[in-house]
């Protein structure tokens, strides 16, 4: 499933060709994905000028001049790809119509913005711009990792007294928003924590060391394009290339790329997910 590095891309790829301009018709192909999509949805977003793309957790949020925001969620395999837009003298051109293209935007400015999603796992929703903070999908959120609101305080008082491991522990969107599966095994590597160690047991110091941790991998990912396994591509269609710097993730039977370490990565299974990590120096 996307992560927050490979939602940010998505985001930041739309952001030029549709903030600031018009949807001039929203093609709707099915009933919904996930879940079924709003009433009316086409008829609603149809002829709406966006004011704002933004991003929350793995959720991309499309303002709307109506005072209602599009909630957009990739799922397992949704792509979400532009074509038409004008960047200097590069123009795309339309591709013809994709088989699990269920959602196609036409902007005014001749950009069109189609969601495709193999597995429908996807999902989309309208809701009041000002009542976002209370959608079901958004209400229990923890903060961003690259916000003010995120710091060494907040984790220590959210792991205080919790017997999950660690690795369970950053990935509950309760306590912070975004984190998935790679970033988490890549941070764990990089702070010499193991991921088996409870979170409530961790010394204050350990947990100063996981937020610029956090913080660094993130970002990394970001300007990389996050990462494409199977199925994430950027907006143009581009994979994106942080898999070429995963340290642990994936990488089970290599060597530890920790300097002086003899170790190898070994993979192990954590409520129900795959977690890569190196037994030697993560402690």
């Amino acid at each position: 499933m996307p992560e927050l590095p490979e939602v940010e891309t998505v985001r930041r790829g739309l952001q030029p060709v549709m903030q600031g301009a018009a949807i001039a018709r929203a093609e709707v192909n099915r009933d919904g994905l996930r879940w079924p999509f709003p009433e009316n949805m086409a008829a609603r977003l149809a002829g709406q000028r966006v004011r704002a793309l933004r991003r929350r957790s793995k959720y991309i949020l499309v303002d709307l001049a109506s005072g209602e925001t599009l909630i957009i969620h990739l799922g397992m395999s949704g792509r979400v790809l532009i074509s038409g837009d004008v960047q200097g003298s590069f123009h795309r051109d339309h591709p013809a119509r994709a088989r699990h293209d269920h959602v196609v935007l036409h902007m005014d400015n001749g950009a069109r913005i189609a969601f495709n999603d193999a597995r429908r796992f996807g999902a989309m929703d309208l809701c009041a711009t000002d009542a976002l903070d209370s959608h079901r999908l958004l209400a229990k959120l923890g903060p961003e990792p690259l916000s003010n609101r995120f710091g060494e305080a907040h984790l220590a008082a959210a792991f205080e007294g919790r017997r999950t491991p660690v690795k369970s522990a950053l990935l509950d969107q309760r306590i912070v928003a975004g984190l998935g599966n790679i970033y988490v095994c890549e941070v764990l590597h990089r702070t010499g924590i193991s991921p088996r160690r409870k979170a409530g047991q961790l010394s204050r110091a350990r947990i100063a060391r996981l937020v610029p941790a956090i913080r660094e991998v993130l970002r990394e990912a970001i300007e990389a394009g996050g990462s494409s396994l199977r199925d994430h591509r950027q907006t143009s269609g581009e994979l994106g290339y942080f898999q070429h710097n995963f340290r642990v993730y994936d990488r089970a039977g290599e060597p530890c790329l920790t300097p002086q370490c003899q170790g190898k990565i070994a993979r192990i299974t954590q409520s129900g997910r795959s977690t890569f990590h190196c037994p030697q120096c993560q402690r």
